[in-house]
């Protein structure tokens, strides 16, 4: 195997693979990456056996072969190695020569043959996605999955079709997101997909809009039509009865589906609140961030007092002293009250937009739903917390 390749192109293909390597490997040579040389390309490879990346760039390709190369000592020769093109090519079978103007790394691999193999998927369903909009729903659901996989389900997102429209839902039981996406109507899926596949497309996407805004800066009007090109990139989706493939520009990612049942989530969203605050986030946020000082000392209580005359919040009264607040909001419906967690406050403002967020509340028993004004389809569920006395 003997390629000349950029060194950029090579770095971002490590980092990108990379991601799927696991921490804790259940075996030695998951810690390595796959080099794949063929026709014009190079293909990198990583998978941790539940998630697999694949992406690949153009290169000088003068011998096809492939080798698995521990993925510490290739990021490390990459991210450092400061020269525009590098030489690569095996070395007595297993070992990788890395040369460039200013270096010489050799690094010990392994055989390409000892490496799990990464197959397609058997497609049974397949869609487009624009990127952005797919960025924008994942990025207001993903957070409110759970972070352990105590409930495998609930360390998901459920994705499902209705009526035009793809719907993401994610919980952990105390809180819940759900963002409805128009799509062709055509489209036919009901899954749980693993948090970690979006977090890491999210990633991707991102990584490859940053490498296409600096290649179309200052480029004067052909760049702004690349740029524009890039917005509207798509994200192609395959489905299998176990499996999911989600490919974007040049890089693949293959999981696994969560297997089970999703909670039925829509019979606990509040359909007739009597209370409906609409507030500035400029206003809460700060105010949250302040007051979670004191209510993390009492499980992150904040408790909120509704009148006609706007919000009153007040923390319980701790061995560190107390907060209360008063904010101006637009308030309809009768006088009401309810305990929040500041944390799960702070976490869905902090991934929603500026301008303002409706409370609609039914009473302090039940769960607290939040709204955008004039951002359809997106909402967002917080359960109540006991009342404190103050």
């Amino acid at each position: 195997m003997k390629l000349l390749c950029k060194t950029t192109d090579l770095q971002q293909a490590l980092h990108l693979v990379s991601r799927a390597i696991s921490n804790q490997q259940a075996l030695p040579i998951l810690g390595n990456i796959l080099l794949h040389v063929e026709g014009k390309r190079c293909t990198c490879s990583a998978t941790d056996l539940e998630l697999s990346i694949m992406t690949h760039f153009p290169a000088d390709v003068e011998n096809e072969g492939a080798i698995t190369i521990p993925a510490k000592a290739f990021l490390n020769f990459a991210q450092y190695n400061t020269d525009a093109e590098v030489l690569l090519e095996t070395s007595e079978g297993t070992q990788l020569r890395c040369t460039s103007k200013k270096a010489k790394t050799l690094i010990s691999g392994e055989a390409a043959a000892e490496y799990p193999t990464i197959t397609s998927i058997k497609k049974e369903t397949s869609f487009p996605l624009v990127a952005d909009p797919l960025l924008h729903a994942l990025h207001s659901v993903t957070f409110a999955a759970a972070t352990t996989t105590l409930r495998p389900v609930l360390a998901g997102v459920y994705v499902r079709s209705q009526k035009g429209k793809l719907i993401f839902v994610a919980t952990d039981s105390y809180r819940l997101s759900e963002y409805k996406l128009p799509v062709d109507s055509s489209v036919d899926v009901s899954c749980i997909i693993p948090k970690k596949v979006f977090d890491e497309l999210q990633a991707i996407v991102g990584s490859q809009k940053e490498k296409s805004s600096g290649k179309t800066k200052g480029a004067g009007d052909e760049g702004e039509k690349q740029e524009k090109k890039s917005s509207a990139a798509h994200v192609e989706v395959a489905l299998s009865s176990q499996q999911i493939e989600i490919t974007t520009g040049s890089t693949t990612l293959l999981s696994r589906l969560i297997d089970g049942k999703f909670p039925d989530y829509e019979q606990i969203i509040p359909k007739a609140p009597k209370t409906t605050v609409t507030i500035p986030v400029s206003e809460l946020l700060p105010t949250i961030r302040r007051m979670h000082y004191f209510a993390k000392e009492t499980n992150n209580n904040l408790t909120f007092h509704i009148t006609k005359e706007g919000i009153r919040i007040t923390t319980p009264t701790t061995q560190s002293g107390r907060d209360e607040a008063t904010l101006g909001a637009v308030v309809s419906g009768a006088d009401n009250k309810i305990a929040l967690s500041s944390s799960y406050l702070l976490d869905f403002l902090g991934h929603i937009p500026g301008g303002e967020v409706e409370m609609r509340i039914t009473d302090s028993q039940h769960p607290a739903l939040f709204t955008i004004p004039g951002v359809e389809g997106f909402s967002h569920l917080i359960m109540p917390l006991r009342l404190q006395e103050e």
